[in-house]
């Protein structure tokens, strides 16, 4: 039986600053319904990847297909409106607006073209209950520390009804605890709403335990790719978090 296309498929995708290159021929697939986890060290060219698939940057060279059409060096509105949909690693919402209206506003950018206001909001709704929010018109986003304002911008990227969620550093800046629970919520949203997720991190432990698979880059290029048991155990990816053997002994 002739196997699925993947939902997304990454390849030979390199990004160029000038004479950097921060992405460097990077290459993976994502099937529909997985949650991958794409991991490395600070500076690693995570961020750079996610940028480029989600409309932030154009490539510099190689491909990114979402359900089999090319997407690199789409504008990032027209990417979300294809049903791609991302969190930033740094929430910036709009603190003048409701934690309501901050989503219905996402919404009105998602898939599935023009909408009416009250479509848009429906979806918000939907999505700050789905991210344990309150969906009350009144709910402000002052006093909201980094676990709710990381909450907040997850529902914003749902109210856009992704089928391809990215996930930006959603573990950054919470306490374990935190973690957990944004751990689970994410696994929550695949397995509810069906929605494959790519979850772009440095911090492994968690993660680990939720997702299917890890892609690990290092200095832009791909070191590792399996599963999450292997990658604890490689050596090459336990040299780029750790360093050394000897360093490690010393």
């Amino acid at each position: 039986m002739r196997a699925a296309a993947p939902l997304l498929a990454v390849e030979g995708l390199t990004k160029r600053f000038g004479g950097f290159t921060a992405v460097d021929g990077v290459s993976f697939s994502v099937a529909q319904g997985e949650i991958l986890g794409l991991l490395g060290p600070n500076g690693s060219g995570k961020s750079t990847t996610f940028n480029c698939i989600a409309g932030m940057l154009r490539p510099t060279a190689g491909s990114v297909r979402f359900e089999g059409q090319e997407i690199g060096g789409l504008p990032a509105d027209e990417v979300c409106r294809r049903g791609i949909g991302r969190t930033f690693q740094i929430p910036r919402p709009f603190r003048t607006l409701s934690l309501l209206e901050n989503t219905t506003l996402a919404a009105h950018y998602g898939a599935g073209g023009t909408i009416t206001h009250a479509e848009a909001e429906a979806r918000a709704r939907d999505a700050l209950r789905l991210a344990q929010l309150p969906d009350d018109p009144h709910a402000t986003v002052a006093g909201l520390g980094a676990a709710g304002l990381k909450k907040l911008e997850l529902a914003r990227a749902l109210a856009t009804r992704p089928r391809l969620l990215l996930a930006d550093e959603s573990l950054g800046g919470l306490d374990a605890a935190e973690m957990r629970a944004a751990a689970d919520m994410l696994k929550r949203i695949r397995d509810e709403r069906g929605v494959t997720i790519v979850w772009v991190e440095h911090i492994m432990g968690v993660l680990l335990s939720v997702v299917d698979r890890v892609v690990v880059l290092d200095h832009g290029a791909v070191i590792f790719e399996g599963t999450p048991q292997a990658a604890q155990e490689d050596a090459t990816v336990a040299e780029v978090y750790l360093g050394p053997p000897e360093a490690r002994a010393a």
